[in-house]
């Protein structure tokens, strides 16, 4: 009789289980299988390029150890705050950005114009993944096509330096690459030396400008297709579709390799850049606090600019994985932990770029913020300068732009699901059931 007791009270234990865990579960639109998929896909939303090709140079540029201060209150006062209440609204109500305002109609219009900024950005960001393929696919070969100025997309003021032992001397490089002192020549010839230099082209800046994009050049000039970089647009939007699929279901298992992958990457990068000569200039020129630019109304400005910036608020992005958490998750604890670890991800990213870029320097013989840069510049420019120094380039090119693919990637699935479920959450008669659950 005990016994059968027991055995009853063991069930019951294992049906109050089950019905706790299924609590605040939304069968009819979906959840994630697990919490972990709701944190590994906000790291993939949040940390995306931004956070390697922007936050460094902000941080150099506005004083170097001195900006964590700005940047570190402008995310406790603002983008904390902000990151908690979107996860906390799209939690709640279980809906994309647009019915997420039906708790207050007269703020709807803040709804569709997150579902617009999601749209437009979904655009173009796509186009940045389709260039980091375009790198990619002509990494795999023995020699990368920017290493030198002989291809047939090089103009006279491409320009191969190295001027280590030149420019620390006191000379100039002419467009062969020799070095010329000031005493070896004419006034007039040292003027047209020092005229070169400066107008002249390093071949990782015309590959991208007269190979990859085949800028033309003025507005007029419409140009052709460009069949290659079109097909890797393509290629990227096939990638998107079958991340997607599936709605959260797909979504939720593609981010463990676009959340995760992006760390394993930088920590080998790391490990290479701290090896180079020059590392440590970079780091120094990263971090040495300047405290005077702390009285600069700019570098607050920027630290507000780069915290909403690097966690995405406003986007929708944020309500959209929410809203798909069970109703009793704890939203604040993953919040804290997701906006914290993009903090401290755009800091390590830091020691990795600025050590490539004192090397680079080092190899060209110029202060190292005379490299320094942002944007697809870095990424595209910079960056594949610096490797097309080292030892083994195509290898080192190859994990560079694979991580910058799945940190654009990460960001695209995220910003085109917000676009889907809001369309599916808006129309739910014609589109739920169509295998977005």
């Amino acid at each position: 009789m005990l016994k059968g007791n027991d055995d009853k009270c063991i069930r019951q234990n294992r049906l109050d289980q089950q019905i706790r865990q299924d609590e605040g579960a939304n069968k009819e639109r979906g959840n994630w299988s697990n919490k972990l998929e709701f944190l590994l896909s906000c790291f993939s939303y949040a940390v995306g390029l931004g956070t390697i090709w922007r936050f460094p140079y902000l941080c150099y540029r506005n004083g170097g150890g001195a900006f964590l201060i700005p940047y570190c209150i402008m995310y406790i006062l603002a983008g904390l705050p902000l990151f908690f209440l979107e996860v906390a609204f799209g939690q709640y109500a279980s809906e994309g950005p647009i019915n997420v305002w039906r708790i207050s109609p007269l703020f709807q219009g803040i709804g569709y114009a997150m579902f617009c900024i999601s749209f437009l950005i979904g655009i173009y960001y796509n186009v940045i993944v389709a260039w980091s393929f375009y790198y990619l696919f002509a990494s795999f070969t023995t020699e990368l096509p920017w290493t030198h100025c002989n291809n047939e997309w090089n103009t006279q003021a491409c320009a191969k330096f190295d001027g280590r032992n030149c420019t620390l001397f006191g000379g100039l490089l002419n467009s062969t690459g020799a070095c010329i002192f000031q005493n070896e020549t004419s006034s007039e010839d040292w003027d047209v030396l020092r005229n070169f230099a400066k107008a002249a082209k390093m071949p990782a800046d015309e590959y991208f400008h007269h190979n990859v994009l085949t800028i033309s050049n003025d507005i007029q000039e419409v140009g052709g297709i460009q069949w290659k970089l079109a097909l890797c647009l393509l290629f990227a939007w096939i990638l998107v579709f079958l991340a997607l699929v599936k709605g959260v279901k797909s979504f939720g298992k593609v981010v463990y390799f676009t959340a995760l992958f992006p760390y394993l990457i930088l920590l080998v990068l790391l490990a290479r850049a701290v090896t180079l000569p020059g590392y440590m200039d970079g780091v120094l020129f990263y971090l040495i606090p300047r405290w005077e630019r702390l009285t600069e109304a700019k570098v607050w400005g920027d630290a507000a600019m780069q915290i909403f910036f690097a966690l995405s608020p406003c986007w929708g992005g944020l309500i959209t994985l929410a809203s798909y958490n069970k109703f009793h998750n704890n939203c604040f604890r993953d919040s804290l932990i997701i906006a914290t670890g993009n903090v401290l991800t755009a800091f390590f990213a830091g020691f990795v770029i600025f050590g490539i870029m004192g090397f680079m320097a080092h190899e060209l013989g110029k202060p190292v913020d005379t490299v320094a840069t942002e944007g697809a510049g870095l990424a595209f420019i910079a960056y594949p300068e610096a490797v097309s120094r080292l030892p083994f380039a195509p290898f080192w090119s190859i994990l560079f732009f694979v991580m910058l693919l799945t940190l654009g990637l990460g960001t695209q699935f995220t910003v085109l699901e917000t676009v889907v479920t809001t369309i599916v959450d808006s129309w739910p008669d014609k589109f739920r059931g169509r295998n977005h659950k």
